[in-house]
């Protein structure tokens, strides 16, 4: 079987939609090496994370032949794809980030489209028009013409149901899981080589609007002891962020990290007293998963995908309201039995996230179309 994969997000990107490319890519590849694996990439950079593919000898690396496709590299990933799909013999074409090549739906190539999150669709506020009217036809394109939709939530699948009717028996919910480094159980003791405060709560996203740091920031303002590691970049929101920061003298107690390899941030994780993961609108949460395989408690968000992630034993409140976040904070630290079993049962909530369900769920995926269309 052959199997091609957009990867455009694999090699560019360096959080989420990259890191559910790449971890899918390596894990799959590992546990399939009778399958050919191929990632269609338009252009490629350079990226560490992707140091595994030197030794997969069942990977192949597609990218435009024509200068013209070279040059115009959107038009090549939306259109020109399908001339490299048909020559490759491609059975199944897996596109990780919400699109599908236009046309694929006329040609024999099974598709999938990983659908992670509709929230330009359900928070709107935090999207510019264009972008907007861009994400809908392609994402509604991808979910109408292809063969099977993997959902990462439920949450998700509820959404695509709900905003563009289709129907459930289309949609597949595969979790997903996190990198291997986040599972090892080896001691980090290293502090002083990442600059970390001795105590200090963890924040682990981009630092955009939809994920709230200010108000995990103005929390901290409350608790006069207490330290924040942020890792995660942003402009414009990272920009008030760091206003308010100034303003109310809290420049000695947060810790701005940015560009830290995943060994690095694993360290961060694990040295950590709590993660919290304050965002608005998720279709997942990665970083809760994350911290979980570290025995680090989490405090996020009530509702939505969160659950779904944390499990019964993370503590969900009003992220909006910094005193529930204060709380939250206070009773985790305060009471070291609460504190025991939140990483206790926190991790064997993770543990049900492995790489083995996600393969073996992508497998039957496959194998069914595969099967569908030889019949």
């Amino acid at each position: 079987m052959k199997i091609g994969y957009d990867a455009k997000r694999a090699f560019e990107n360096q959080t989420g939609l990259g890191n559910y490319s790449r971890d899918l890519i390596n894990t799959y590849s590992l546990s399939n090496p009778k399958f050919q694996i191929l990632l269609f990439v338009s252009k490629i950079f350079q990226n560490k994370r992707l140091d595994f593919l030197k030794s997969r000898d069942n990977i192949k690396i597609v990218k435009p032949k024509k200068f013209f496709y070279q040059f115009f590299q959107s038009i090549w990933r939306s259109f020109g794809i399908l001339i490299d799909l048909k020559k490759e013999k491609v059975d199944i074409f897996h596109g990780l980030s919400h699109e599908i090549p236009f046309g694929i739906d006329k040609t024999k190539i099974k598709t999938v489209v990983t659908i992670h999150d509709l929230i330009f669709l359900r928070l709107p506020q935090y999207f510019n028009i264009f972008d907007r009217l861009i994400y809908y036809y392609k994402v509604k394109y991808a979910c109408k013409r292809s063969d099977k939709i993997i959902a990462i939530s439920n949450q998700t699948k509820s959404d695509i149901i709900e905003l563009f009717k289709i129907d459930s028996k289309k949609i597949e919910v595969v979790y997903q899981s996190c990198n291997s480094v986040f599972k090892s159980q080896k001691k980090y003791i290293i502090k002083i080589d990442l600059g970390l405060p001795k105590n200090y709560i963890l924040y682990v996203s981009s630092i955009e609007e939809r994920k709230n740091l200010l108000t995990l920031i103005k929390a901290l303002k409350k608790m006069k002891s207490k330290n924040l590691v942020v890792i995660g970049d942003g402009k414009d929101y990272k920009e008030k962020c760091m206003d308010y920061i100034k303003n109310n003298n809290l420049q000695k107690r947060i810790y701005f990290k940015n560009n830290l390899n995943l060994e690095e941030i694993a360290v961060a994780y694990r040295n950590a007293s709590i993660l919290v993961y304050p965002s608005i609108y998720e279709g997942f949460g990665i970083p809760i998963l994350e911290a979980l395989y570290s025995k680090t408690p989490v405090i996020t968000t009530k509702g939505g995908c969160f659950e779904e992630a944390g499990g019964t034993h993370t503590k969900y409140v009003d992220t909006k309201n910094s005193d529930e976040i204060v709380s939250a904070i206070k009773e985790i630290e305060d009471n070291p039995d609460i504190r025991k079993e939140m990483i206790d049962n926190g991790y064997a909530h993770a543990k049900t996230f492995c790489d083995k369900s996600v393969n073996d769920k992508l497998n039957n995926i496959y194998s069914d179309l595969v099967n569908e269309s030889r019949s």
